[in-house]
């Protein structure tokens, strides 16, 4: 029996979604205990553009879990904090990022193992393919 609805627009998976994405857990795991400012952000997460980083804020914000402080000055400052609703998911991320580094051999060993098996997979469904095109064209050269 499943704990959740599992429909697209099941308000669990849709808040799975939001947290669960790459973006929001290194922003909400960024912001332990500290407030960064959007430039601190950009510059300490790897990869994000600058489009990506103020979607997920907006969407953190709307969520509950970060808020969003304007300081009057020129230019304007916005610092960035989890909220206390913010501060209890970052607790469960702590968990899973943990049991991660525990198990990171485990799963690059599977990973591993896994692209083996389907590289000679590959390999096999390669050879058998390159025998029946040789048996067609024997049989279309009249040799079998």
């Amino acid at each position: 029996m499943l704990q959740w609805d599992t429909r697209e627009d099941c308000e669990v998976r849709q808040i799975l979604d939001r947290i669960a994405d790459k973006w929001s857990l290194l922003v909400i795991a960024l912001l332990d205990r500290r407030s960064l400012r959007f430039t601190e952000l950009r510059r300490m997460i790897d990869g994000i553009s600058q489009r990506m980083l103020a979607r997920t804020l907006r969407h953190l914000e709307r969520d509950g879990l970060i808020s969003r402080t304007v300081h009057p000055t020129v230019p304007p400052r916005v610092d960035y904090e989890l909220t206390s609703l913010g501060t209890t998911l970052h607790e469960t991320i702590r968990a899973l990022v943990t049991w991660t580094e525990s198990h990171q051999r485990e799963i690059v060993e599977a990973r591993d193992a896994y692209d083996r098996r389907a590289a000679a997979e590959q390999e096999q469904a390669e050879r058998e393919a390159a025998e029946r095109d040789a048996i067609a064209r024997d049989v279309l050269a009249g040799r079998r």
